[in-house]
């Protein structure tokens, strides 16, 4: 009789450690799972902007014009509203509008060698434009509304343009904060 109570004991104890054990895993691998969740979230940002940007390509330029007030843009607003966009898409929340400047105030700098889809190149005056396809460091696609053409446009690192005019006029190529996007969650 003795040895039974023993065994039932046992037992007991054994299958409170494993009930024990298993909610520690379960709550463990909940919080793995938002970290994935948010890295998988930011990829899926970088590979969004490349559709998303696409769809812009010949939109009227217009100063200080968004389409949600006009079927015309300017650059803030066109970058902002791909921004928003792929970020919406990828289950976050991008932080808004902003001018220019103020967008440009929320970035860090990156080298050519380290460019990713929502990269900015920026130049001394500081106009920008968004890479939203990159192949590799030497060959990427660009996007911007421009006031002298009237439109926005899209054009390759590999056209003469971007030798003779973007990079003699170069500040650089930034990235957006972390800050710029929050979780949905």
């Amino acid at each position: 009789m003795k040895q039974i109570i023993q065994g039932i004991l046992s037992l007991t104890i054994f299958s409170m450690i494993i009930f024990v054990s298993f909610f520690i895993c379960m709550a463990h691998a909940g919080n793995s799972a938002e970290i994935i969740s948010v890295q998988d979230k930011k990829g899926i940002l970088e590979n969004k902007i490349s559709d998303i940007a696409e769809r812009y390509i010949g939109i009227p330029y217009g100063f200080g014009k968004d389409l949600k007030k006009s079927r015309a843009l300017d650059n803030s607003h066109l970058l902002c509203l791909i921004y928003h966009e792929a970020a919406k898409q990828a289950g976050l929340r991008f932080k808004g509008y902003m001018p220019m400047k103020r967008l440009l105030r929320n970035t860090v700098e990156v080298q050519r060698d380290e460019l990713k889809n929502g990269d900015l190149i920026v130049l001394n005056e500081g106009h920008a434009a968004l890479i939203y396809k990159v192949g590799n460091h030497n060959n990427f696609r660009m996007i911007y509304a421009s006031s002298k053409r009237r439109q926005v446009i899209s054009f390759n690192s590999q056209n003469v343009v971007f030798e003779v005019y973007w990079l003699k006029n170069l500040k650089g190529f930034f990235r957006l904060t972390e800050s710029m996007f929050a979780s949905d969650d």
